[in-house]
């Protein structure tokens, strides 16, 4: 029996996620890749179900990230290293020496986190392999 004044319509949400994604200078894009199959597959998330793909201002135009972008048929959106800061506390791994070099203290958790907004959450916190970092969001939408 539905309430006066009622629709009888529920409300739905649906479940975003979003990868953010780190690299050295001339990472190979097969080892981001992998790095990013396997997070993916810890979480039980398949490429399908990303809607975004981060990282850092400047990132973008690194191969790996470029050809992260391909594999997954997502364009990269970067974030300025101020937009990253902004989203510290809510990181699970800040890190002084990221801050020294990138002016935030955290790429790849900040930039899932990022994407999403602020109800977002992380799902799978910062993973490295081989100068690649990868971390996954979840945030919801009506």
């Amino acid at each position: 029996m539905q309430e006066p004044g009622s629709t009888g319509c529920a409300m739905t949400r649906t479940i975003r996620y979003a990868l953010g994604v780190g690299c050295r200078r001339g990472a190979e894009a097969a080892r981001l890749i992998a790095l990013v199959e396997e997070l993916l597959s810890e979480a039980g998330i398949s490429e399908a179900d990303l809607s975004a793909v981060a990282t850092i201002a400047g990132k973008d135009t690194e191969p790996a990230v470029m050809a992260l972008g391909h594999h997954l048929g997502l364009a990269v959106t970067c974030f300025a290293p101020d937009e990253l800061e902004a989203e510290t506390p809510r990181l699970a791994n800040p890190s002084d020496i990221v801050f020294r070099e990138t002016g935030c203290h955290g790429v790849a958790e900040a930039s899932a986190l990022a994407a999403l907004g602020k109800e977002a959450r992380l799902v799978v916190p910062k993973r490295v392999l081989d100068g690649c970092t990868a971390a996954l969001a979840a945030g919801s939408s009506p």
